[in-house]
């Protein structure tokens, strides 16, 4: 049985935006796994230290038989071929960053994976695409993504408009 998975794409370093349509595309090529939506590419403050370039965010939606935990290898394989260090400081820049958002309805709560992924709900680079191709999904433990996009600040996102 296929779960809808949500998947958060980041970058700031290498050229973001191809960065971020590269893991797309590879995202779209995952086994056992179908890419049913992908949200507009968005640009914004980073998070963390301010003292980096902006970041270029986006979501994805996939339908996939694999499990949460094969997933999320799958994701942190695709960010060390794009050339994603790991130990690198938390919030600060990198070329590619792909994040396990919503895995179905379930929670989960393990060392190695959290989902909903923590802060999630107060992030708008997370909230509004993710509201882009989910509409009005409810996130688990935080309620309605139109509830949460009337409360995350939304003062530097940009929708950007690429070939």
């Amino acid at each position: 049985m296929t779960v809808r998975a949500y998947i958060g794409i980041g970058s700031n370093l290498n050229d973001p935006v191809a960065q971020v349509k590269e893991a797309a595309e590879e995202l779209a090529l995952l086994p056992d796994s179908l890419l049913v939506a992908r949200s507009s590419l968005y640009r914004g403050k980073p998070m963390g230290p301010q003292d980096q370039p902006d970041y270029v965010n986006a979501v994805v939606a996939l339908d996939t038989l694999l499990s949460a935990e094969d997933l999320l290898r799958a994701l942190q394989e695709i960010e060390r071929l794009q050339g994603r260090e790991r130990d690198t400081e938390r919030w600060g820049p990198r070329i590619l960053d792909l994040d396990l958002l919503l895995y179905g309805k379930t929670v989960i709560d393990t060392p190695g994976l959290r989902v909903p992924h923590p802060g999630m709900h107060e992030r708008d680079f997370v909230i509004i695409p993710l509201a882009e191709i989910a509409g009005n999904l409810n996130i688990p433990g935080h309620g309605l993504l139109t509830t949460l996009i009337n409360q995350v600040e939304n003062h530097s996102l940009k929708k950007l408009i690429t070939g």
